[in-house]
C-alpha cells in the first residue's frame, strides 16, 4: 500500500542519511520480534583505533625470541590477517626468510615452508590436527590465556618452537552500542574464533550476554540456526568473507561496509561505517518506519470504512459527492506522506551519544542502562 511504500521510502531516507543501505524488507521484522544481535567479534567489537599487539613472547628452551619472530613472520607475511599483522609489526627489523607453498587453514592459522622447514603458525586446534606436542610450553600457555591473550602457537617440522601473545580491545563505541542494544530488549551474542579465556574478558567489558568461542568459520552458519531453533529471530553483524553463509542464514544480515563484497553482497543491510552503534541506529530506523507504516495503515482503513458507505449512499441522506472524496482522497494520500517523511526528523545521534554518556566509555559500567 502507498502508506506502507511511503514509511519505507522514508526509512531509506534516514538510512542514507546515517550511511546505512537496507537491501531487504527483512530488517522490518525486528518490530515485535525476540531478537538476538550476533556480533562476529574479530574486527567488529575489537578496536579499529588500536590494532592488536603483540606483548609477550615465549620459546622453548634452545630456541631464540628472534627465530620465533622470524619463523612466524615469514609465515603471517602475505596475509591480511589483524593477528598476522600484529606479528609483522613485531617482527619489524628481523630478517624475514621467503616462504614456499603458503597455505591458510580456515579458523586455524597458517602453514608454509620456511628454509625447507614446514613451519605452522596458529592456534592450539591447529597443533592439535598437525600432531604437534604442546606439553613443553603448557604452563606458559595456560597463563597466557587465563590473562585473555590470544595465543599464537609456532612450530618447525612438528616441534613447539614458541608461542605470541596477542592483546586487543575493544571498539571505543562497543560498549555503548552494547548498553543501548539491551535497553531495546535485544540479546547480544558474541561469536568468534578465539579462545574462550580471551571472548569472556571481552564480554565482561561490553557486557555482553551469550559468548560462542572457538567457532571455526565453518560453523558460523550453524551456531546462527542452533539460535533460531531455540526460538529467537536472530541478525548476524559480519564483514568477512567467512561471515557470508552466516550473513545469509540470519534472518537479518548486517555487513559492515569495510568488509569483503562477498558479505556485502550476503547482507540485508550495509553499514558504510564500521561503527557497532551504527547497528543500534539501524534497529531504531526500522522500528520507527514499520510502526509509520501501522499508523498509515490504520489511517487508511479507518478512512475508507467511514468514507465507502458515505459515497455509495449507505447512510442516505448522508452522502459524500464525488467532488469532496476526490479532495479526501488527495488529502489522505498527503497525510500519509507527511507522516512517513517525519522518520527525516529523528535524532539519533543524541540517543546515541547518551548511550555512550550512561555507560561511562568502553568499559563502563553496564547496571544502569539507557531507558527505552
Amino acid at each position: 500500500c502507498s502508506g506502507c511504500s511511503w514509511s519505507m521510502m522514508g526509512d531509506w531516507g534516514s538510512g542514507n542519511n546515517r550511511k546505512c543501505t537496507v537491501a531487504s524488507c527483512r530488517l522490518y521484522i525486528t518490530k515485535r520480534q525476540q531478537l538476538k544481535i550476533d556480533f562476529r567479534n574479530t574486527t567488529i567489537i575489537k578496536n579499529a583505533a588500536r590494532e592488536p599487539e603483540v606483548v609477550d613472547l615465549v620459546t622453548a628452551e634452545g630456541i631464540s625470541a628472534k627465530e620465533v619472530l622470524t619463523l612466524a613472520g615469514s609465515v603471517e607475511k602475505g596475509s591480511e590477517h589483524p593477528l598476522a599483522q600484529a606479528i609483522q609489526k613485531r617482527a619489524a627489523g628481523v630478517e624475514l626468510r621467503a616462504a614456499q607453498d603458503f597455505a591458510t587453514i580456515p579458523g586455524l592459522g597458517a602453514r608454509a615452508k620456511v628454509d625447507g622447514a614446514v613451519v605452522l603458525a596458529g592456534n592450539r586446534k591447529l597443533m592439535a590436527v598437525e600432531k604437534v606436542s604442546t606439553d613443553a610450553l603448557e604452563s606458559a600457555s595456560v597463563r597466557l590465556l587465563g590473562s585473555g591473550r590470544t595465543v599464537v602457537y609456532v612450530a618447525r617440522d612438528g616441534v613447539l618452537v614458541g608461542l605470541l601473545a596477542i592483546a586487543d580491545a575493544p571498539r571505543a563505541t562497543s560498549a555503548a552500542a552494547v548498553a543501548r542494544l539491551r535497553a531495546m530488549n535485544v540479546k547480544v551474542a558474541m561469536l568468534t574464533g578465539d579462545n574462550q579465556a580471551t571472548a569472556e574478558r571481552i564480554a565482561r567489558e561490553l557486557g555482553i550476554d551469550i559468548v560462542l568461542a572457538d567457532v571455526l568459520p565453518g560453523q558460523k552458519a550453524a551456531q546462527i540456526r542452533k539460535l533460531q531453533d531455540e526460538g529467537h529471530r536472530v541478525a548476524m553483524v559480519g564483514d568477512g568473507i567467512n561471515d557470508a553463509p552466516a550473513l545469509t542464514q540470519a534472518d537479518v544480515g548486517i555487513a559492515m561496509g569495510a568488509g569483503t563484497d562477498v558479505a556485502i553482497d550476503s547482507a540485508d543491510v550495509v553499514l558504510m561505517k564500521s561503527d557497532p552503534l551504527d547497528v543500534v541506529r539501524t534497529i531504531r530506523i526500522s522500528r520507527s518506519a514499520l510502526r509509520k507504516m501501522h499508523q498509515n495503515l490504520l489511517w487508511a482503513v479507518a478512512y475508507n470504512v467511514i468514507a465507502f458507505p458515505l459515497a455509495a449512499g449507505v447512510l442516505y441522506p448522508l452522502v459524500l459527492s464525488p467532488e469532496i472524496a476526490a479532495l479526501a482522497m488527495s488529502g489522505s494520500s498527503i497525510l500519509v506522506a507527511a507522516n512517513a517523511l517525519l522518520l527525516k526528523r529523528m535524532r539519533l545521534d543524541a540517543e546515541t551519544l547518551g548511550a555512550a554518556a550512561s555507560v561511562g566509555g568502553p568499559t563502563g559500567s553496564m547496571a544502569n542502562p539507557l531507558p527505552k
